[in-house]
């Protein structure tokens, strides 16, 4: 009856119920290859967290200093007449650097070694007449008045001696100065004059800073978290090592030291300094560098950085959980050291951090746990 039923319509009526009909048929069957245009679940490999003990590394930047750092500024005024040394020499304590021109002070010397001498010449003269009266008075010749006049003139006489004196010691002392030493030995820095410039003590630029650098510093800051937490690790040494601005580190090993006593209030800091000898003379003063403080920690689960997620300053990693689901955790970090970081909380000892592919986690998805290929580095 069915064939007789489509029989007896017209061609295009029938192709547009064997239309119908195929559709009806295909929405009544679940095509059994519809799963397999799915994507597929990811593999990925997890590793079992354990409390560990390891040693925090933190950086902090610092600023080296000489252990003597001197300004060379003038002590008189004058036209640079002479400069003894290059920018970058190693000069010895006592050794000429400058030398301003001197024909005023050397005048002013002979002026008062002239005054001091005619002083000494009145300081004779009143004492003769002391001498002179004293047998006068006894013979009543002159009066006792006179005596006493002639001892006061004696005792003037006396006192501009001295200041004659020390006037001649100041010009000396000032002619000196037109000849700048290096107060101790130590490297030339930038020699911003040339001769002929007129240099003043009151010059705020001096004339170069001379440095010794045999043994330097490297003053930093540390928050008040961080300073007591490394006084209070008795495990930690308390050497450190410096990072040059170069990236490379330093041969030798620094000690700590404390540079205030205080912690700054407007910053929550303490200052200190780490002393380095420097024998090769590669540490200069004025140069840049990052100190290097390992702390102890105890108890504390290691992760491979690269096993971290990092959204806007917030860490997570995703945790295997029941039915292979993974969910994404905060954590704490609360240090690093080498490619690991430490977690301060958000883990617990055995649970299952999943090692890579986290860009392309999502909380609650589906993986195939794997383990990894190779042992996961603790330190």
């Amino acid at each position: 009856m069915a064939k007789q039923f489509y029989q007896n319509y017209t061609p295009l009526k029938q192709l547009v119920i064997l239309v119908i009909f195929g559709l009806l048929f295909s929405c009544g069957k679940k095509d059994p290859g519809a799963e397999a245009y799915g994507a597929p679940k990811p593999e990925v490999d997890f590793f079992q967290a354990q409390s560990i003990s390891g040693e925090v590394e933190k950086k902090y930047p610092g600023i080296i200093e000489g252990t003597v750092n001197v300004d060379i500024k003038a002590q008189v005024s004058g036209y640079l007449e002479a400069i003894y040394v290059k920018e970058g020499d190693y000069v010895s304590k006592g050794q000429s650097l400058f030398k301003i021109k001197g024909d005023v002070f050397a005048e002013q010397v002979n002026n008062s070694r002239a005054s001091y001498k005619s002083a000494l010449a009145n300081l004779a003269n009143a004492k003769l007449e002391v001498e002179k009266i004293k047998p006068l008075v006894e013979g009543n010749v002159y009066s006792d008045m006179q005596l006493k006049t002639a001892q006061a003139n004696y005792e003037a006489a006396q006192a501009q001696v001295a200041q004659a004196k020390a006037a001649l010691g100041s010009s000396q002392i000032n002619a000196d100065f037109s000849l700048i030493k290096a107060p101790v030995s130590g490297y030339i820095s930038r020699i911003p004059n040339r001769v002929g410039n007129l240099v003043t003590p009151s010059d705020a630029v001096p004339l170069t800073v001379l440095s010794e650098i045999n043994t330097v510093f490297v003053y930093f800051s540390l928050s008040e978290a961080d300073y007591l937490s490394f006084i209070k690790d008795t495990k930690s040494k308390k050497t450190v090592s410096l990072i040059m601005a170069d990236d490379s580190v330093y041969e030798l090993k620094g000690n700590l030291e404390i540079a205030s006593g205080n912690i700054d209030r407007t910053t929550g800091t303490i200052a200190l300094k780490a002393v380095f000898p420097n024998p090769k003379k590669i540490l200069r003063s004025g140069g840049s560098a990052r100190i290097v403080l390992n702390n102890s920690l105890s108890d504390v689960i290691s992760v491979p950085m690269a096993s971290v997620k990092d959204i806007q300053d917030k860490f997570f990693v995703f945790v295997l959980k029941e039915g292979n689901k993974v969910a994404m955790v905060p954590i704490e970090i609360g240090g690093s050291a080498g490619e690991n970081y430490f977690v301060k909380s958000g883990l617990k000892q055995g649970d299952k951090i999943a090692l890579n592919s986290i860009d392309v986690l999502n909380d609650s998805m589906e993986v195939v746990p794997k383990e990894p290929s190779k042992a996961i580095s603790k330190n």
